[in-house]
């Protein structure tokens, strides 16, 4: 075999072994090196068996990834989503929502959709956004006589937002491996996210309008006798709090008052800050967002070094460029290109996590976008589009099990896969209309940064 043969071969093994169920990074890391020692075997070099140069670059890339500044915020931000999600803030979040919300149609679908947007923000993770929604507002809404796919819909759809909705981890991920700068992607990532949002938000008041049985009105004995004043109160101790941490962070990476890690921190320490004014901060609770922050830090740091490490191999082999030959050779229409690319990203979240996705099949994609004329930046709005469809797509949508797992028994999973349908066509809408107006994702970061 050639070198590209043992390449793809390569690439065609791991993919075999991964859906055998083997841990991803150790995965990597193992082939990387394996077929690294084939590729760097020089016997006049090695007097040991551990003289072969493919130890040198998986130890140069370990050291790459553990010293990367990029990633640096990614434990930041995700210890800020886990204490906000240990302090029960998103409890009395929802609770006040609700109420200023009740005088319009699906008031509750509408509290619950911005909840899991607020939350889903601020965690980054599809998973612990859902399970939470689920256990706390999916009974409220069944209780409230709501349509049992209508509100599986909602809370599948919603916590899968903090994919895309800046300050998004996904999108540090996607920086980190793409070279493209992680304040111009939040930048651009900002009206795709608004626009996505807003056609749920849409969505789910106009379906409640116009069939008011899925979504019954609250009474009044549901509600209680709640003024004005009370409202605002309200709001003002447990939406805007958390509303001002987010839109702080934020604002600060995009007019460049801080960079990324240091926003990140300003972050961690604000959602410490609202725990203890909730006085909901414990030890127990401390020490489980310590010990998510650093377990899921980790996977993401080792996906990283096997990833690097197995792409390194597969590049030097010459996988790289047979693949880029091979589609140059196709003579395909940049929105063929696009449409190619997307549908695998498409069909690789049902196995895989966006994590995965990102770190190991985006950059084979990468190096082909300058010869199609495709910007990186709107290259990633979009999968950050196209992945939230691999947590809401049966029959291996993630989201619809995290929900069966908490649900109560009478809820089906058909029932679920029923109410993410609409939200599947909202998602390629919007990347439909983000292809037709690449001006919303482009504007913002052209305005602000140039290009």
């Amino acid at each position: 075999m050639t070198d590209p043969q043992v390449a793809v071969f390569m690439l065609g093994a791991f993919i075999f072994v991964i859906l055998l169920g083997y841990p991803i990074a150790f995965t990597l890391m193992g082939m990387g090196l394996g077929f690294g020692y084939y590729a760097y075997y020089d016997p006049e070099r090695m007097r040991t068996i551990f003289d072969n140069r493919v130890f040198d670059l998986f130890v140069n890339q370990t050291y790459s990834v553990m010293s990367n500044d990029v990633l640096t915020a990614v434990p930041l931000f995700l210890f800020m989503g886990y204490i906000v999600e240990r302090a029960n803030i998103v409890d009395r979040l929802f609770q006040t929502l609700n109420i200023a919300a009740r005088r319009l149609p699906g008031s509750m679908a509408i509290a619950a959709l911005v909840t899991c947007s607020l939350f889903a923000t601020a965690t980054g993770i599809v998973g612990a956004v859902v399970t939470l929604m689920g256990l706390l507002a999916f009974p409220a809404m069944l209780k409230a006589r709501y349509d049992t796919s209508f509100a599986s819909g909602v809370i599948c759809a919603g916590g899968c937002l903090g994919i895309l909705i800046p300050p998004s981890i996904m999108l540090i991920v996607y920086a980190a491996t793409s070279g493209v700068s992680i304040v111009k992607l939040y930048a651009g990532a900002l009206f795709p996210g608004f626009m996505l949002a807003g056609l749920y938000l849409l969505y789910v008041m106009g379906r409640a309008a116009f069939n008011p049985k899925i979504a019954p009105k609250p009474t009044e004995d549901e509600i209680g006798d709640v003024s004005a004043g009370q409202v605002v109160i309200m709001l003002l101790t447990s939406f805007f709090p958390l509303a001002f941490l987010i839109l702080s962070v934020l604002g600060a990476i995009l007019f460049g008052l801080a960079t990324p890690s240091e926003a990140a921190s300003i972050g961690a320490l604000g959602g410490l800050v609202l725990a203890i004014a909730y006085r909901a901060l414990t030890w127990q609770r401390l020490r489980e967002a310590v010990y998510l922050t650093v377990r899921t830090s980790a996977m993401v740091c080792w996906l990283f070094v096997g990833s690097w490490t197995f792409s390194s191999v597969f590049s030097y082999l010459g996988g790289e460029q047979l693949i880029s030959e091979f589609v140059l050779g196709l003579d395909l229409s940049p929105i063929t290109f696009l449409i190619i690319a997307q549908l695998i990203i498409f069909l690789l979240g049902w196995p895989l996590e966006w994590s995965e996705i990102i770190i190991i099949f985006v950059p084979i994609f990468l190096p082909l976008l300058p010869h199609f004329g495709i910007d990186p930046l709107m290259f990633g709005i979009l999968i950050a589009l196209n992945l939230q469809t691999s947590f809401l797509t049966p029959p291996m949508a993630m989201a619809a099990y995290y929900l069966k797992g908490i649900a109560p028994p009478h809820v089906r999973l058909t029932q679920i896969f029923a109410g993410v349908m609409p939200y599947l066509v909202m998602i390629f809408t919007a990347m439909a209309l983000l292809y037709i107006f690449p001006e919303i994702a482009l504007w913002l970061p052209e305005q602000v940064y140039g290009r």
